[in-house]
């Protein structure tokens, strides 16, 4: 009975609050990882952008005004995470705070000396624990090559589910705890072995950080340039795959001449 009330509430937001067709296809055309997409995604996508919308509230900060277009670009790259999960994976939490530029947060922590530090440095984009979602407005528009700081930031809501970012987000039933932790933690040290031995990566340097930030970096490659994570990390790409639930290699077609790999293999 409750789900039949959610769908019927759902389907009357979506009604009443339809997407300007002229938005909506600059948005797609400015996407272009979206490209891939068949009728029905693009048309879920849609309702799904709807929904989020309705539910968070995008304000721009230092004076940033924020137009339909700004919240349109925001609003699809963050829903494309859960296009086949829910909205209620954004559950918890109502706001969405848009800088013109980087921005500069004061951080105050303690070592385990007792000793209080205080870190300031600019950031693209910041994700509270119950909290905001913090951007960067002139690092919203993804840039082609994997870096796609909208996802970045939405996965580690999504990575936050179940407590502090870690890189073990709430799996789905019949997804396994063993085979996620032995992919993503075989991925990560080699990845950081990788990084300290100064070798060119095509994931960005930053996923060395933490298992977190591991996880919302490969997040973006794998929405952006799905094989470059194929081919650097197979059983990654699986976890992920079975994660989101979606196959965006499977999407871009055939590769320019290089061997995609088997994903049965992932």
């Amino acid at each position: 009975m409750f789900a039949a009330i959610r769908r019927w509430r759902r389907q009357r937001i979506i009604e009443r609050a339809p997407v300007d067709p002229a938005l909506w296809k600059n948005t797609l055309e400015r996407l272009p990882f979206l490209g891939g997409l068949t009728a029905d995604e693009l048309e879920r996508l849609r309702e799904t952008v709807i929904l989020f919308l309705h539910d968070k509230s995008i304000r721009g900060a230092a004076g940033l005004q924020i137009d339909n277009g700004m919240q349109l670009m925001i609003a699809t790259q963050a829903c494309i995470l859960v296009l086949n999960l829910d909205i209620d994976f954004y559950r918890g939490w109502v706001e969405v705070i848009v800088y013109p530029d980087e921005f500069v947060p004061k951080i105050e922590y303690m070592d385990d000396a007792g000793v209080v530090h205080v870190e300031q440095e600019p950031r693209m984009g910041e994700a509270w624990l119950q909290g905001p979602v913090i951007l960067s407005w002139a690092d919203v528009a993804p840039t082609a090559d994997g870096v796609n700081v909208v996802i970045h930031e939405f996965a580690h809501k999504l990575d936050m589910l179940n407590g502090d970012a870690n890189g073990f987000p709430p799996l789905h039933a019949g997804m396994s705890r063993v085979d996620w932790t032995a992919a993503f933690t075989g991925a990560y040290e080699d990845f950081c072995r990788r990084i300290d031995a100064d070798e060119e990566t095509v994931i960005d340097p930053y996923a060395a950080e933490s298992p977190a930030e591991f996880f919302a970096v490969v997040s973006e490659v794998f929405f952006e340039t799905p094989l470059a994570v194929i081919e650097s990390y197979p059983q990654v790409y699986g976890q992920l795959r079975n994660f989101y639930r979606q196959d965006p290699a499977a999407r871009a077609g055939p590769s320019d001449g290089r061997n995609r790999l088997s994903l049965a293999s992932c």
